[in-house]
């Protein structure tokens, strides 16, 4: 117990410094976006809908079946919220829960003494935990691994149990449920079913290779092979119902996410494949280099027989064979003991228990399994367990080390990465015992005792390594920025480009434009840093180079439907009218097929069908601008908020006279957003126009409550009260207007109408002055300072801006009959005019 007390308490206290941590990296998709989270989406789409919250069925989904960590998500947002506080706290306790339950674990296979705390120490302390337990979606690795555990250990139970109590079967039952529940935490918990039976057969029953087939030709034990086979057909019932339920189809990846798969060459692929889990075994045993994503070009594809790296591969296997099969082999573990020939050391034909002295007194054996032979096969009793032999040991770490990693290794089916740290949370159990049982090994046949002191501090100095080492690597995940600076040297393309997302969103401009430029240097076609560099430019009004970037990346990926759409804001506002009515159209037609998040997919479509609904608005084209909105409605998300697109709904009703449609699409809006500020303008101005003044005004003086620094919000209440002939509080309000929005033209403008309906000639003056230095080259705007010049008595000014407007607009009909005017004025006073 003590064991497991230290073990889950380091493992606390190295992680206790990520509970201040920020959402990073995957979190964002995982939690803030997800819309599964949220209490106003039915908690049973958790079991419809992937990881991230795309329906599992759909093409472009991950097919990452995790339910139960969704729900324990959808728990913490309705407890904390955002807050990341209570998403990292659950994290670390699940983790310490996990080296509690693995420390009990391994005191099953080294009894009660310093090798089962060794053990759980590793564990506790292994750095490549770090991205498991310091991001939150990790927490699937975590969890998983808890319930693996869990049915480990009911297994276990089962087998200590069977033929001799009742409730064996229920330990059995256990055992199948935690697996089932294992495998909702994520996919490669169904492994367990797997090393329950390594367990029974190597394990407890301690059978070697030669001996497996003639006990089951012969029917011996019966009991081993019954439960053997409920754990086989249990795991193929849940890998079954698993692939039904996620359509039969496995997923699809695109080439950045898994670069090898997506060769042409079989040698490339092949060399690949078999050289990943040699770096993967690289990063448990020295967890020097980690990265948060491996993807890309992190690990260089082999392409030859002749890359040096191969040699590592061929080393890997070869060593990984070799212990196999000296540990699976009987007669090469064979040894004397009282004069008896014994198997692994450790029965003699009289049932007697043969370890050396030495490893009673380190291992503080207190119990071990007891087992007799009959007929070459071992049938156990509840009597003295003894404890299984360094083979069993190394025949089972190696299974816990290879089959929960065997998902990964794109043996099956494709995966969307080339590393995943997190995915080792659970093969690291394996390794961990791996290492005890190596060190155990070399202690008892230590002979001097400084040699089994070496052996020792050798340990312990590994453990406060690893320990070190994990502190420092939680402080990379502490936040985002620190986070992928990390990864620069990894992956440098992915981490530049991440970490310009995060300077733009600290307003560090030329450093984000700096770091997004770095990221297209080492990968120039990723049209995500394309489409990102192009959004920084365009929101510091660098249009045509941000529309350059928006070209790329549309070239890099023709389904990127937000390039699209910005691409098609930007020529609106143009004035390239046509080619952004094309833009638009176009983005509309993407099918959301296969891709990576059909969610952003589809709000950027009905976007774009928005922008389009406008621009033929604009156009007056008011019966088309329904047709596109109406559209946009069917394809929207339930992400998306729609208070905007209703709310031009309900414009484009109004512009028709359709006065019912359009309150209808009014009141959908502030339904929708209640504090929606448009829709309050709108609808008031509707409200005024159906003669529920009272009404109307409500809305008007809501809206400037909501937000008392919008401009357009006192100009639109100040243009009713000029209709209600409130001339002096009409003024007031086209002020304020102005004052707050002094840059926005059609504010001031608008403003200066006001003022001039009004009668206040003067203050009008000053705000067409205004509006026509924020447009110099607006035609409308220099006729109506003319005319404010020409009421005022300012002929020769009012001369001056009639002849720009009409130098930019000589058809103006309006303008030419004001200039008449002012010429005949001017003439009757004896002024000179410019008339020829």
């Amino acid at each position: 117990m003590i064991a497991e007390l230290l073990s889950s308490a380091l493992g606390l206290a190295l992680y206790l410094n990520t509970l201040g941590a920020d959402f990073c990296y995957d979190d964002s998709r995982a939690i803030k976006t997800n819309q599964d989270l949220l209490p106003e989406t039915p908690w049973t789409h958790i079991f419809y809908n992937d990881f991230w919250g795309t329906l599992l069925t759909h093409s472009g989904s991950h097919k990452s079946y995790r339910p139960l960590c969704t729900l324990s998500f959808r728990i913490n947002h309705a407890v904390g919220g955002m807050d990341p506080w209570g998403y990292h706290l659950v994290n670390v306790l699940l983790h310490a829960a996990v080296t509690g339950l693995f420390t009990n674990f391994s005191r099953i296979l080294f009894g009660d003494g310093y090798w089962t705390l060794i053990a759980g120490l590793l564990f506790a302390s292994h750095p490549i935990h770090t991205e498991a337990v310091a991001g939150i979606v990790g927490r699937a690795d975590i969890g998983a691994c808890l319930f693996f555990l869990l049915s480990l250990m009911c297994y276990v139970k089962h087998c200590s149990t069977r033929g001799s109590s009742p409730s064996t079967w229920g330990w059995i039952l256990g055992a199948g449920l935690c697996a089932g529940c294992s495998m909702l935490w994520k996919e490669q918990g169904v492994t367990v079913l797997a090393i329950s039976a390594v367990y029974d057969i190597f394990v407890f029953h301690r059978l070697k290779m030669h001996q497996i087939i003639p006990a089951l030709y012969k029917r011996k034990n019966l009991t081993l092979f019954f439960s053997i086979g409920l754990l086989t057909s249990w795991g193929t019932a849940l890998l079954g119902v698993r692939l039904y339920w996620m359509g039969n189809k496995p997923p699809s990846f695109s080439n950045s996410d898994n670069p090898a798969a997506d060769s042409d060459s079989f040698l490339t692929r092949t060399l690949t494949f078999f050289y990943l889990p040699t770096k993967n075994l690289w990063l448990l045993l020295c967890p020097d280099t980690l990265s948060f994503d491996w993807s890309m070009d992190a690990v260089p594809l082999l392409k030859a027989v002749s890359d040096w790296r191969n040699l590592h591969t061929v080393a890997f296997y070869a060593g990984l064979l070799l212990l196999a099969y000296f540990s699976l082999k009987g007669s090469s573990n064979e040894r004397e003991c009282n004069g008896k020939t014994v198997m692994n050391g450790k029965q003699n034909a009289n049932g007697h228990s043969c370890h050396s002295e030495m490893e009673y007194k380190t291992l503080e054996v207190k119990s071990s399994f007891a087992s007799k032979e009959e007929n070459g096969i071992k049938k156990h009793e509840t009597q003295k367990p003894q404890l299984p032999s360094t083979e069993n040991i190394v025949i089972l770490s190696l299974s816990l080390l290879i089959v929960p990693f065997v998902p990964a290794t794109n043996l099956f089916f494709y995966v969307g990465f080339v590393i995943a740290e997190r995915v080792l949370y659970v093969p690291s159990m394996g390794f961990c015992l791996l290492v005890t049982v190596g060190v155990r090994a070399l202690y008892v046949k230590a002979q001097k005792r400084f040699l089994k002191n070496l052996v020792f501090c050798s340990t312990a100095a590994l453990i406060v390594f690893y320990g070190l080492k994990t502190v420092v690597r939680n402080g990379d995940w502490q936040n985002e920025e620190m986070l992928y600076r990390s990864g620069i040297k990894v992956n440098p393309a992915k981490a530049w480009g991440n970490l310009g997302n995060v300077l733009k969103s600290q307003s560090k401009i030329s450093e984000a434009e700096s770091a997004y430029r770095n990221a297209l240097y080492y990968r120039s076609n990723m049209a995500d840093m394309l489409y990102n560099l192009g959004l920084l430019l365009q929101e510091n009004s660098r249009f045509s180079e941000a529309l350059h970037y928006y070209k790329l990346a549309i070239g890099s990926r023709p389904t990127l439907a937000s390039a699209y759409l910005n691409t098609g804001i930007i020529l609106m506002n143009q004035g390239k009218t046509e080619e952004a009515r094309r833009t638009f159209l176009k983005c509309s037609e993407i099918p959301d097929e296969n891709l990576k998040d059909p969610h952003a997919h589809k709000s950027s479509v009905t976007s774009c069908l928005y922008n389009l609904g406008k621009l033929f608005h604009e156009q007056g084209h008011y019966e088309d601008a329904l047709v596109v909105y109406k559209e946009a409605i069917q394809k929207m998300p339930r992400q998306f908020a729609p208070q905007s697109l209703y709310n031009m709904m309900g414009e484009a009703y109004m512009r028709m006279s359709r006065l019912p449609e359009a309150e209808r699409w009014y009141v959908e809006s502030l339904r929708s957003k209640s504090d929606h500020i448009p829709a309050h303008l709108t609808y008031g101005k509707l409200l005024a126009l159906t003669g529920r003044k009272s009404e109307a005004e409500k809305y008007f003086v809501k809206a400037i409550q909501l937000d008392p620094t919008k401009g357009n919000c006192y100009m639109h209440y100040g243009q009713f009260l000029l209709e209600e002939s409130r001339l002096i509080e009409a003024a007031e309000m086209a002020k304020k207007a102005a004052e707050l929005d002094h840059t926005e033209f059609d504010v001031v403008f608008n403003a200066a109408h006001m003022l001039r309906q009004a009668s206040l000639n003067e203050e009008a003056e000053k705000y067409y002055e205004m509006a026509a230095g924020l447009r110099p080259n607006y035609p409308a705007a220099l006729m109506n300072l003319g005319a404010i010049l020409h009421l005022n008595g300012k002929l020769k000014e009012a001369e001056e801006n009639y002849l720009l407007a009409l130098q930019l607009k000589p058809d103006d009909v309006i303008t030419q009959s004001n200039l008449r005017k002012l010429w005949n004025i001017m003439e009757k006073q004896g002024l000179k005019t410019s008339k020829t």
